[in-house]
């Protein structure tokens, strides 16, 4: 439950910053994904070394726990429509909301090329799985998902 706690201090921290017009450091950055990461894999039983892999381009799309973990990702960042489609747009508004220029401008790129990346919209976790695979394959140096 502690877990929970402070899941909930992070959406309501991420939610003031949406009003307020300042950059998150990458300290900031790298916290939020931390605690993403920990959460979404406990959430979904995915091993570590599947997540992992990810982080190296190695996306299993026979592992369901692997893809369900990046739609919970998707989900938290809210990268992802009701639909299973990516909502690229919103996510290019809290880009240059929030983002410090080392981040936001590859992330724009990134999100503008991979727009159309939905290719299974009938299954989130598989939707999921084909949004990140599209982000690390247009710039693994600059993936960001945790």
């Amino acid at each position: 439950m502690p877990k929970m706690k402070y899941l909930f201090l992070l959406l309501c921290l991420f939610i003031f910053h949406q009003y307020v017009a300042a950059y998150m450091t990458e300290k900031q950055i790298e916290a939020t994904k931390k605690l993403i990461r920990n959460t979404c894999t406990n959430k979904q039983g995915v091993a570590k070394e599947k997540v992992d892999g990810m982080q190296k381009g190695d996306f299993d799309f026979n592992d369901k726990n692997a893809m369900c973990y990046l739609h919970c990702v998707l989900m938290t960042y809210k990268l992802m429509k009701k639909d299973n489609t990516f909502d690229w747009e919103e996510g290019l508004i809290v880009l240059k909301d929030k983002a410090p220029p080392s981040i936001g401008v590859p992330a724009s790129a990134s999100f503008s090329h991979c727009k159309d990346s939905v290719k299974t919209k009938e299954h989130k976790c598989t939707a999921a799985m084909e949004i990140a695979k599209c982000l690390y394959d247009f710039d693994p140096p600059n993936y960001f998902l945790p």
